[in-house]
């Protein structure tokens, strides 16, 4: 299968890198990360070892090919959907934090696919990912139901030694997901706390309020997520990756613009259409825009 990675950064090295041991794979990211792989290939260890040579690009636009995966910043999707939109793509999934899917339907003609992913990625440097974690990709049908398109890259996962996951659930998928990012991400950041110390520790409640949060504005959307599915699946991703920090603590920790938008703002943007009271992801987002405008990142 021919792939493009639009947003090669940590995770989509990674999953690009790993889709390369058997796939035709291009990544579009930054340099100097670019000019590394193209120069040197691209080097994956940690829990996955691997040296790979995809084509590297700086440039997505006018582009082709069997499946497109999104793995930008959420903040960049709109971005990423206009270059896209030059190009011709099969299919298009995201793998990106929030609920991005939406604007890349309102862009492209292509079909496009909801996913998740709980591999965990750094970037150590220029053509350079460390793999922190292995997980799995899910990918389904942005709407539910059974999805030829879906099962097509399932199996594209699956050849490429990828744990791969299609399902016909992804409604309540694409909000557990929002809630393990509302759990993890402020707190975590919030208290320079891993993952798995956030949840043990008196963030914890925060976390886990949050998460309770997200399921009550998912159910007011019409979407049947309960609250212990939203705490559970935040309990587990804490458990499952302990010792990583999560994206918006690393954010913060360099001085970046983060995904709260993407995160609690899309929380909070349905809670305020549907009359719930989200008070926990208001005041997390609040922070965390604060410390965003002090430092001239909005």
């Amino acid at each position: 299968m021919e792939v493009l990675v639009y947003g090669a950064g940590a995770l989509g090295s990674l999953v690009g890198g790993l889709l390369a041991r058997e796939h035709d794979v291009t990544l579009v990211g930054r340099d100097p990360h670019v000019r590394r792989i193209r120069a040197d290939g691209l080097r994956i260890d940690g829990a996955v070892e691997a040296r790979v040579s995809p084509r590297a690009l700086t440039d997505g636009t006018h582009r082709a090919a069997d499946l497109a995966l999104v793995t930008t910043k959420a903040y960049d999707t709109d971005a990423a959907a206009r270059a896209l939109a030059t190009g011709e793509y099969g299919t298009v999934c995201s793998l990106q934090n929030g609920l991005t899917e939406e604007r890349l339907v309102a862009a492209l003609d292509a079909t496009v696919l909801a996913g998740t992913a709980s591999y965990g990625a750094r970037l150590v440097g220029p053509g350079h990912v460390t793999c922190t974690g292995v997980g799995e990709v899910v990918i389904g049908a942005l709407s539910g139901g059974p999805s030829p398109q879906a099962a097509r890259v399932g199996a594209a996962f699956d050849a490429a030694g990828i744990e791969a996951v299609v399902a016909d659930d992804m409604p309540v998928r694409r909000f557990e997901k929002l809630a393990v990012n509302a759990g993890i991400n402020g707190p975590s950041a919030l208290a320079r706390t891993e993952n798995g110390a956030t949840l043990d520790g008196p963030a914890g409640d925060v976390s886990r309020e949050a998460a309770r949060e997200t399921a009550r504005v998912a159910r007011a959307t019409g979407v049947e997520l309960s609250d212990e599915r939203a705490v559970d699946a935040v309990e587990r991703v804490a458990a499952d990756t302990a010792a990583n920090r999560s994206s918006m603590r690393e954010d913060l920790a360099n001085e970046r613009r983060t995904e709260v938008d993407a995160i609690y703002g899309a929380i909070v943007y349905r809670a305020d259409r549907h009359g719930v009271a989200v008070p926990t992801c208001r005041t997390v987002a609040s922070l965390i825009r604060g410390w965003e405008t002090a430092r001239g990142l909005r």
